[in-house]
């Protein structure tokens, strides 16, 4: 898969239920901004007034806590003179927040938007889709992601994904997967990507969508669903109580730790990683010199001991790409989610 070549730059991880990252030198203003073009330093005055960091999606979930930890961590280390303003915009799966960042704010370098894959997947699908993607805001950086993990009940006859595959190659349409969210979402997409890639016909899987992934645990505990599929994050504390035993992790390498038994996918046959990021963007057509200021200060928040600190309390996984790199990944992504969403129907 071709987004594996930023894993080792993703996964400076060690992970006990919670995780810790290394840096490199850094500096930072927060008044001004100097960057290389053609050889010549530009300079620009920015920020002159407050930020307005838009999340497509209610307050409390994974958009809204990087949204929060951004605004107060810049603030806290003085990385930018002005405040950050969250405001959330829920509706349509992000559609709705994406839309109106992508219209309202398009003119706005002082705004920013919080998102995750959706800002791809909503502008791929036929149904739902929204008409606005990455391509229409401009990248600024990814600062931290979520692995995608494949989980059962404690007591489940599942002790390894090898079971578990044999059974869904067997009887796909008989084998209740739950998740987080509806068909043409991330928990959707990853059980299909594994489906896909074990020689199973994943319009043939049987996927229950659920409002959330606490639902979606619910159900599966209470024996409504034989395996879940959601983000290692949220599922910590269950695993940590001995309630769910985790299958596979889509990381590239095992985690360490509390995590240290538990196998990737890859090392059981399947050629699945996935990360469910949490990226930073800015307006469509940024002015380079403001692209170059958040490529210097998101680099050193991410950098920043407070920052590694409060995403270790969360279980996220550290791992900061900036403006370019990060476009590259969105770019890669995009290849990935067509190619899964075609062999669904679902593309549009």
């Amino acid at each position: 898969m071709a987004f594996k070549k930023w894993l080792p730059v993703l996964l400076s991880v060690s992970v006990v239920l919670g995780l810790s990252g290394c840096g490199e030198e850094t500096s930072s203003s927060a008044d001004a901004n100097t960057v290389e073009e053609s050889g010549e330093a530009a300079t620009v005055d920015f920020p002159t007034q407050p930020i307005t960091a838009v999340v497509p999606n209610s307050a409390g979930g994974g958009n809204d806590a990087a949204a929060r930890t951004l605004s107060k961590l810049m603030s806290n280390l003085d990385l930018v003179s002005q405040p950050i303003t969250v405001q959330n915009k829920p509706g349509g799966g992000q559609a709705v927040g994406m839309a109106e960042f992508a219209t309202k704010y398009n003119k706005d370098p002082h705004s920013l938007y919080v998102g995750s894959p959706p800002t791809i997947i909503n502008n791929l699908r036929n149904e739902g889709n929204s008409p606005y993607g990455y391509k229409d805001v401009t990248p600024l950086g990814m600062i931290y992601s979520d692995i995608a993990i494949l989980a059962v009940k404690k007591d489940s006859k599942y002790k390894d994904l090898k079971s578990f595959v044999a059974d869904l190659k067997a009887n796909p349409e008989e084998i209740s997967i739950v998740g987080g969210s509806g068909p043409g979402s991330q928990d959707h997409l990853t059980v299909m990507l594994l489906a896909d890639k074990s020689g199973i016909d994943p319009k043939k899987v049987k996927y229950i969508g659920y409002d959330g992934s606490g639902d979606a645990l619910t159900s599966l505990l209470g024996e409504n669903g034989d395996a879940l599929t959601t983000d290692l994050s949220g599922i910590t504390e269950f695993v940590k109580s001995g309630d769910v035993r985790i299958l596979a992790v889509a990381s590239p390498e095992r985690l360490s730790g509390d995590l240290a038994d538990v196998p990737t996918y890859t090392e059981q046959g399947v050629d699945l990683v996935y990360y469910n990021w949490r990226g930073i963007f800015g307006p469509q057509d940024l002015d380079p010199g403001i692209v170059g200021f958040w490529d210097e200060n998101l680099k050193a928040l991410t950098e920043s001991q407070e920052f590694q600190d409060e995403i270790a309390a969360s279980g996220f996984v550290p791992g900061y790409l900036d403006s370019a790199e990060f476009t590259t990944y969105l770019e890669e992504q995009e290849v990935m989610f067509e190619e899964i969403l075609g062999k669904l129907d679902m593309l549009k």
